[in-house]
């Protein structure tokens, strides 16, 4: 690219096209426009709720037209994958100064992605668990790539022993959802907040509080996993609110949460769950996987506890819920972290990267 073009003038496409991460694109797309960027987000129709109005970009909705306004299905799956080749013919037929590609669908993208611009991918899973296995795979992935986003140092880590060149690889901290909520807790509550799937964890999280006396589960997310025999196990002990959350509901569980529990299991790097919980100033404890513990050690936000470790997180979760000089010091630590970690820090660095690989 030209000397002569500078960031006011740069032309950013991020691309999502299965749209897994709408609050982070949305956030990042706005930052970079904030900061002069002329930028485009592609993506598909989010199928669980609504999502924030594009302000100062263009968002389009390329992908999945059909498919994305069907019920769960293999015959959903069938319409996707037809789907798939017309939004990644559209994308390449654009001509930006940087693609930045947040998703990827492996097995076909490793044929259809295409672009004439320099390339950055946002490894948020690292290697996405589903496909993890096919390492040759990522690695002609990723070496399609001119810079890789991870949001920690693990993270980044990961990537080198994988086979990721260090020069292309970059740290840039996920930022946190920063949230005004008036708090309302009543000194107990656990809160574990997000999509219910089998590496969250949600049985270690039960255990846990059902070990400190009085302690409280709220357990707010939709579930793609079986929860009867969890819910009959936690009993009275915990609160269930199920299916996807609407802003508002999301609002009144952190308002009503101590402290946030995430006993993730090492298949991520960093947790949007966990961003939104510190974003409204709750504090949480994590297993030490990925970038939770890194992030919750860093700005001492809470506690960090070996992974696994159920007795280990029933102790922290006591401590934070028993003890108030510890409890306040993780909600400074929480601000720390909402002061630190901006979207518009995050929206520099990426420019910085981009003008890098331009």
């Amino acid at each position: 690219m030209s000397d002569t073009v500078t960031c006011a003038a740069m032309r950013v496409v991020l691309a999502d096209p299965p749209a897994y991460t709408p609050p982070y694109d949305r956030c990042l797309a706005a930052s970079l426009a904030r900061a002069g960027a002329d930028v485009e987000l592609v993506t598909s129709r989010f199928r669980f709720g609504e999502v924030v109005a594009a302000r100062g970009y263009s968002a389009r909705e390329w992908f999945y037209p059909l498919s994305s306004r069907m019920g769960s299905s293999r015959v959903r799956l069938a319409v996707k994958a037809l789907e798939h080749p017309f939004g990644m013919a559209r994308l390449a037929a654009l001509r930006p100064d940087v693609l930045h590609m947040q998703w990827l669908v492996p097995e076909a993208d490793r044929w259809l992605l295409h672009s004439r611009a320099p390339m950055v991918f946002t490894a948020h899973d690292i290697v996405p668990r589903r496909t993890a296995s096919r390492t040759g795979l990522w690695k002609r992935l990723f070496a399609r790539f001119d810079g890789v986003v991870v949001h920690s140092e693990r993270g980044r880590e990961a990537l080198v022993a994988f086979g990721v060149p260090a020069e292309r690889l970059r740290v840039i901290p996920h930022p946190v959802f920063r949230a005004e909520i008036p708090r309302r807790d009543d000194g107990r509550t656990v809160l574990a907040l997000g999509l219910i799937r089998p590496y969250k964890g949600t049985e270690d999280a039960v255990e846990a509080v059902l070990r400190v006396d009085d302690a409280r589960l709220l357990v707010a997310g939709d579930p793609r996993v079986p929860l009867d025999g969890l819910r009959h196990r936690a009993g009275d002990r915990a609160e269930w609110r199920l299916g996807y959350l609407p802003q508002a509901d999301l609002e009144r569980a952190l308002s009503e949460a101590t402290v946030g529990v995430f006993p993730y299991r090492a298949e991520i790097d960093i947790s949007g769950a966990l961003l939104q919980t510190l974003g409204a100033g709750v504090p949480a404890v994590v297993y030490d996987i990925g970038g939770l513990g890194e992030l919750v050690g860093r700005f001492a936000a809470g506690a960090v506890v070996r992974p696994g470790d159920v007795a280990g997180l029933a102790d922290a979760l006591h401590l934070l819920l028993t003890d108030e000089d510890a409890l306040a010091d993780a909600r400074r630590g929480a601000e720390a972290a909402r002061d630190a970690l901006t979207w518009d820090a995050s929206a520099a660095a990426h420019l910085e990267l981009y003008r890098e690989v331009t």
